[in-house]
């Protein structure tokens, strides 16, 4: 580093230089967030994924762009600590009317990052702390839309004010039957909400713009009476012929959570001001952390800045010692975690055994990119992926180090008193399934198994075929879902080639113990599944009376065929047993609609305000 005294004016150029380029960000991020409702409206559900991809890869060609663009205007890597201080005061300066001052203030630390030497990454040059607060930020401009909608009915009826809800968002293609669906939503609010009084304030609440990934449309809102605030969530789909219902009643903060699961692709929200967004998804989900928030938004690179202050907070308040990850260590990648804290760092070791030899760290690398930018349907979870991370050394103990040392050489560097990892994963912990099956119930052991299949076939559905099947390469989290997180084998579906085991030709082959039939480098031989994943008795039980026929290469090649014919599957981030698809037979009567109204818009008289 070459010090460069550099004026004042010159520093106020480069911090706008920086504000233009993460403004030129948002403006790209937004529009194709806001192009999510023209391509629902139009079933263009290839097109959505597209777009959820591409949109991953904005924020890096920016930053990319907008490093450039310093370096050869400003030399900016040659320049003094001194400049550095002036460009992020003026800085600060610039964001004190801005929509998307944390935003910002993320594209600031990412461009600046790679342009200074590791020793500037303190709060002196760039945000390590944030500098402006997004509290009560809300655009006032009279042509702006605001972050939610409240509606009163207090002079129409509760179905009435719902359906106004619906259709406010004008989505430009017709509901099959919109009355049906609103009278579906009021039973399963009575039936949630139970005999209640309706109190001064009962009103709903729903953000401005309506959530959109893969094939649905997710109205997302609260009801709000007297001191009770109940979260809800309404999923729009097409039905068969290409109109839109709703096909569900999500209510409370589980159910959200679900919804907002670490395991599914990002949302495409339109927002002004994110931040607000966040403080409302907040309120339903308090225990859900503004990183992971901002990331079901779309905003995983501001997600990646919280969690790591997250991170940094934790180990000032906390003394235990990282150590190597429960559970059967991996081939490719050293897990290790720190036992108060619910996450795993993963790095990619330097060596492979023989068993591996044909993978790369940049193979590795690339599996963990399409797991990135593809549906993850809530069954593969999400990375962090981090490069110079400095972590206490103090909190390593000879044994982490030593295998460390061992395994990953290249990756370590040492600090003073921090280890630096030069590359990592970092991936929400959940209990290893081989693990959690050896400890379970006849109960839980069911639930496990029959979840282990439903999340295989939830892949399958979207496309990817996740190599490595065992027991230890999933996990199950505190909802009980099972989840996969091992990206080293897998593969598009579509580029695999399932078959049957040829028949032996003669005794020799039937008896011998070694394939003897050709294998092609993508075939997959379902057959053979079985010894490695059904050893205990239990689980097989289980295993072939709900899933037996992921055993059969039939079932995978009827898969594969319906994506390569172009066939987007549904899955549903909800119980089946919600929808109403399987209720409408049971649409509450005229009759039983108007009591249920009546309860619920009974005027407000003072003495119907008692608390109950």
């Amino acid at each position: 580093m070459f010090p460069q005294k550099l004026t004042d004016s010159q520093a106020f150029e480069i911090a706008q230089a920086l504000l233009g380029g993460f403004n030129r960000h948002y403006r790209l991020f937004r529009a194709t967030s806001a192009q999510a409702k023209r391509r629902f409206e139009q079933g263009d559900w290839h097109g959505q994924q597209r777009a959820q991809r591409e949109r991953i890869e904005f924020y890096d060609l920016r930053v990319q762009e907008a490093t450039q663009l310093l370096e050869e205007r400003f030399q900016a890597s040659r320049l003094s600590m001194d400049v550095w201080q002036q460009v992020k005061l003026h800085y600060i300066g610039l964001l004190t009317d801005h929509y998307q001052p944390e935003l910002a203030e993320t594209f600031f630390n990412s461009v600046c990052t790679r342009i200074l030497h590791h020793s500037y990454f303190r709060n002196d040059f760039i945000f390590v702390r944030p500098a402006v607060s997004t509290e009560y930020i809300e655009n006032d401009e009279p042509a702006a839309t605001p972050t939610y909608r409240a509606y009163y009915p207090t002079r129409e009826t509760l179905h009435e004010t719902l359906r106004r809800v619906v259709t406010n968002y004008q989505l430009e293609r017709e509901f099959e039957d919109l009355d049906r669906d609103v009278d579906l939503v009021l039973n399963a609010v009575r039936e949630q909400l139970g005999d209640f009084r309706w109190r001064a304030n009962f009103q709903i609440q729903v953000l401005s713009s309506l959530f959109y990934r893969n094939k649905g449309a997710y109205l997302v809102g609260k009801i709000i009476n007297g001191f009770t605030e109940t979260p809800f969530a309404l999923p729009i789909l097409h039905n068969e012929q290409g109109l839109l219902c709703i096909d569900a009643a999500l209510f409370g903060e589980d159910d959200l959570l679900m919804l907002f699961s670490f395991a599914r692709a990002y949302f495409m929200v339109d927002m002004e001001v994110p931040s607000a967004f966040v403080a409302f998804l907040r309120s339903m989900m308090p225990r859900k952390p503004r990183a992971e928030l901002y990331s079901a938004i779309g905003l995983q690179k501001h997600g990646k800045n919280l969690f790591y202050r997250d991170l940094l907070a934790h180990l000032r308040h906390s003394s235990d010692q990282f150590r190597i990850a429960p559970g059967i260590k991996g081939m490719v990648m050293l897990v290790f975690d720190l036992p108060s804290y619910p996450f795993v760092f993963k790095l990619i070791k330097d060596f492979f055994p023989v068993q591996k030899e044909q993978a790369s760290r940049e193979q590795i690398q690339s599996k963990y990119l399409l797991v990135k930018q593809h549906d993850r349907v809530g069954r593969m979870a999400d990375t962090l992926e981090f490069s110079n991370v400095a972590l206490p050394r103090h909190r390593f103990g000879d044994a982490l180090l030593a295998e460390l040392q061992q395994e990953c050489p290249s990756l370590l560097e040492f600090k003073g008193d921090d280890l630096v990892l030069k590359h990592v994963y970092i991936e929400r912990r959940m209990v290893p399934l081989n693990i959690y099956l050896q400890e379970a119930t006849p109960r839980q052991m069911e639930h496990a198994v029959i979840e282990y299949g439903n999340a295989i076939k939830d892949l399958v559905a979207a496309n990817i075929f996740p190599g490595d099947m065992l027991w230890k390469n999933f996990g199950i989290t505190r909802h009980g879902k099972v989840v996969f997180y091992d990206y080293d084998e897998i593969e598009y579906l579509s580029d695999c080639n399932f078959r049957h085991v040829p028949a032996p030709r003669n005794e020799e082959e039937e008896l011998s113990g070694e394939v003897w039939y050709r294998v092609g480098p993508r075939d997959v031989f379902p057959e053979t599944f079985g010894p490695f994943l059904l050893g205990h008795p239990g689980v097989r039980e289980h295993f072939m009376r709900h899933h037996a026929d992921l055993l059969d290469a039939d079932y995978w090649q009827q898969h594969k065929q319906r994506i390569q014919a172009g066939h987007v599957h549904d899955v549903f981030p909800y119980d089946p047993s919600k929808r109403f698809v399987h209720r409408q037979s049971e649409r509450p009567s005229a009759a039983h609609l108007s009591a249920v109204e009546g309860a619920l818009l009974t005027a407000a008289r003072p003495h119907d305000l008692t608390i109950q």
